[in-house]
């Protein structure tokens, strides 16, 4: 029964994923504003495209690969007698039957070519809403489904608002789970229903019942985006202090009420150990500093033969002693260990090692001053407090003045067995480097030479000469592999090819700034080409996963690091149609 609910709950998503959005806020209008007011303030959970997002060339932009799933994926599902297995099972195949193109995807859920859509939570309760322009075709989906499986659904009324209610649970459970779909004013809204969500809840979810303070009112998108510089695209967050007013309180919101009834239900008190005074007063006043998760939209371009994002996810900050001891941190990472498409595959960590103990000192001393009461909060200092970052400092001292090290795999391929010489498919060439970044590389590097006796008669031109290293690494020829290494500005850089010999003479021109803490990026054509053509020239068949990435051209990054309103997290994702798929 858990896996059908689980499935459940992919389907659900799967419905309302796709960028939910409205208007932007501040301007918004029409229905925009009418399911913003009907989304309460203290909402924990809200995510929102804030323009029309146009999903028809979104789907058309996807990968081959996001259109198709192994064979076995719904074999579980195929093998059961459950009705509710085999409805989900149909809904499922509709699903990726309607990726195979944007036409067919819009047609198949009845959606206008650009939608808006919401998605947030009443407490507990998880809410998809969006955009319909033919109501029809919903239904037409989940009757071939419910014709497919034999499940059927019950209609219920409320408040005048006729809906569609399929039961999860097993008949006769008293801990009900119901799966719930209405329309209303274009707007399609799939929700879940539970023994302990009352009426008025319900209500709310189905849109029949005004909220006293509503997210409309409340300023909170507005600030945000102005706050974070956020596009007004897509904006959502993670209320921090709802959650603990719901984790310290019996009746202190929504939430709180919500998880206090399952508790009854329960017959015990699930969170008795954070449901005392204490607990809430100190709970708030961490959470008064650490308010919310946010996520918000960069920038987009969707287009039919490629999309892309910018998105960051940033949580938030008040405590300026703790974020200034993170900032202290930041270290150096080069532009080749940031861009994605120029490389296979790239990482760079950029930290100031001569700031990391003072940093993270200071950081266990802001967490062990409070002086809690809270019996949680003083059993996670009691273990903090008999451990010292203080310790690092026998590590970090060897290496003094190290910002960042980087690494990126450029380029690679594979030759056949006739060009090899070797009698079947080997490696051909690679591109590869790795950068030390520090004030003096010299120093460090004479420092290691004690400790590794092959160095030991190895001079470091001040000049950026580049030194051999094949001597140290004795490989095949036929490998291709003939590693170097050069001292260039402030960074000791060891490479292999001509590819990145020219990044390393690059590395020269680049300062020493410090730029952030962690950065990673992977092309996945590039990445998988190579693999793919080995395992043609094998003449062994392609499995199946491997065969559904050769034709993925996707690039992502993903970086961390620190600004003046708390701990950031970048992503970037660009995904293109390749010709043999067009």
């Amino acid at each position: 029964m858990k896996k059908i609910l689980i499935a459940a709950a992919v389907v659900a998503a799967g419905a309302g994923g796709y960028w939910l959005s409205q208007d932007m806020p501040g301007s918004a209008s029409g229905q925009s504003d009418t399911v913003l007011a009907s989304i309460p303030a203290d909402t924990p959970l809200f995510s929102a495209q804030l323009k029309p997002f146009p999903i028809k060339s979104y789907v058309n932009s996807l990968s081959k690969s996001y259109k198709t799933v192994p064979d076995e994926f719904f074999s579980e599902l195929e093998r059961s007698d459950d009705a509710r297995a085999r409805f989900i099972l149909s809904l499922s195949r509709s699903y990726m039957d309607s990726l195979q193109s944007g036409e067919q995807f819009i047609a198949t859920f009845g959606l206008s070519e650009n939608i808006r859509s919401y998605f947030y939570t009443l407490g507990i309760l998880p809410v998809v809403k969006f955009e319909v322009e033919k109501p029809q075709a919903i239904w037409a989906l989940l009757e071939k489904a419910e014709q497919e499986s034999g499940y059927s659904h019950e209609t219920r009324t409320l408040k005048g608002l006729e809906y569609r209610v399929y039961t999860l649970s097993d008949i006769g459970d008293p801990e009900k789970l119901e799966l719930l779909f209405a329309q209303k004013d274009g707007l399609l809204t799939v929700t879940l229903n539970s023994a302990f969500i009352d009426e008025p809840t319900l209500e709310t979810a189905l849109g029949v019942r005004p909220v006293p303070q509503s997210l409309a009112d409340s300023g909170i998108i507005e600030q945000i985006i102005k706050t974070h510089g956020f596009s007004d695209e897509a904006i959502g967050y993670l209320n921090h202090q709802e959650i603990v007013k719901a984790i310290t309180t019996k009746e202190g919101n929504q939430l709180a009420q919500q998880i206090t009834a399952f508790s009854e239900q329960e017959g015990e008190d699930l969170l008795a150990e954070f449901r005392t005074p204490e607990c809430h007063q100190e709970f708030s006043a961490i959470t008064a500093n650490w308010p919310r998760t946010v996520f918000g939209v960069n920038s987009t371009n969707i287009e039919d033969k490629q999309s892309s994002f910018d998105i960051s996810t940033i949580v938030e900050s008040k405590n300026q002693t703790l974020l200034n001891a993170l900032k202290e941190m930041r270290g150096f990472i080069p532009d080749y260990a940031k861009n994605p498409g120029e490389s296979v595959f790239s990482m760079g960590v950029g930290i100031e090692l001569n700031q990391l103990v003072p940093s993270l000192t200071a950081v266990w001393d802001e967490l062990l001053q409070p002086q809690y009461q809270c019996q949680v909060l003083q059993e996670f200092q009691q273990e903090l407090s008999g451990q010292s970052p203080a310790m690092l400092g026998m590590f970090t001292g060897m290496a003094n003045g190290v910002r960042g090290v980087s690494a990126a795999i450029i380029d690679y391929k594979f030759a056949d067995a006739s060009a090899s010489g070797q009698g079947e498919p080997a490696l051909d060439s690679v591109d590869a480097i790795v950068s030390l970044s520090a004030d003096n590389p010299s120093m460090l590097f004479n420092m290691v030479k004690p400790f590794a006796p092959e160095l030991a008669n190895i001079q470091l031109p001040q000049d950026g000469s580049v030194i051999d290293l094949s001597h140290l690494l004795p490989l095949p020829p036929e490998y291709g592999i003939k590693p170097k290494m050069a001292l260039k500005g402030n960074h000791l850089v060891f490479f292999n090819g001509e590819k990145a010999k020219v990044i390393a003479e690059q590395l020269a021109s680049e300062p020493l700034t410090d730029n952030g803490l962690y950065n990673i990026a992977l092309d996945y054509k590039k990445l998988f080409t190579p693999i793919v053509t080995l395992a043609e020239m094998t003449g062994e068949p392609l499995p199946e996963e491997l065969s559904m990435m050769k034709d993925y051209d996707m690039q992502v990054k993903m970086g961390v690091d620190i600004n003046e309103q708390g701990i950031v997290f970048d992503s970037y994702i660009n995904n293109k149609v390749t010709p043999a798929e067009e």
